[in-house]
């Protein structure tokens, strides 16, 4: 075989090598997208639980307001109670909008940044769905009450200002662990609380995409 035909063989064979290398990427870029799409599936129906779970709240407030109420601490319980209804609904609305929009055809790195915006709005509505609890209970005391027409605060103040007192001590006490946990020689323990608040699907979709990064540097 003289050079030439060598040369032209060589690089023939090159070609086949690049093309057989691109496909298996590709393939594996698919297998790890599908991967990912399965893995915040959970997280998808997770969101919709929320929001059916916000509108018995919004129901709530609706029979007080037909009811009518004539005391002022009903009506402001009422406010909260529908309130946290509707932050419920809105919360887990704009995640879905985050999930929905993801690109799976940008290049890894800018769907593990979706992604990454996707797990602080999935905390931020993880905050906005628990939080409030510490003072939403009483609330719905109130409202329940104030169904029969009973003015809870007037009737049982001690019950009602202890537990918002409970619940003012309580969001103080997340507050004070949140920055606890999150100091420097903490780092670790920190990055922990984060993850478990992160959810198991956002974390086994981003260690996905974190394989096919690897792959695909090497």
């Amino acid at each position: 075989m003289e050079l030439d035909d060598f040369k032209s063989a060589w690089a023939a064979l090159d070609r086949r090598l690049q093309l057989d290398n691109t496909l298996k990427l590709h393939a594996l870029r698919e297998r790890a997208l599908d991967k990912a799409r399965g893995s915040l599936r959970p997280l998808f129906w997770g969101q919709v639980v929320q929001i059916l779970f916000g509108i018995p709240f919004i129901l709530l407030a609706s029979l007080l307001w037909m009811s009518q109420p004539a005391h002022a601490s009903s009506i402001v319980a009422g406010v909260l109670v529908q309130a946290y209804g509707v932050l419920l609904i809105v919360a887990a609305g704009v995640v879905l909008g985050q999930l929905g929009n993801l690109d799976y055809s940008q290049p890894v790195l800018g769907i593990q940044k979706q992604l990454l915006r996707a797990r602080t709005l999935y905390i931020r509505s993880g905050m906005v769905a628990g939080l409030p609890w510490w003072f939403l209970w009483v609330a719905i005391l109130q409202v329940l009450a104030g169904l029969t027409d009973v003015d809870l605060l007037a009737n049982a103040p001690a019950l009602v200002w202890l537990g918002y007192g409970i619940g003012a001590a309580g969001l103080f006490a997340t507050w004070w662990f949140h920055r606890w946990a999150r100091r420097p020689e903490r780092a670790e323990f920190g990055r922990k609380i984060d993850d478990a608040l992160s959810g198991g699907s956002l974390r086994r979709a981003l260690a996905q995409l974190d394989e096919l990064q690897h792959f695909e540097r090497d």
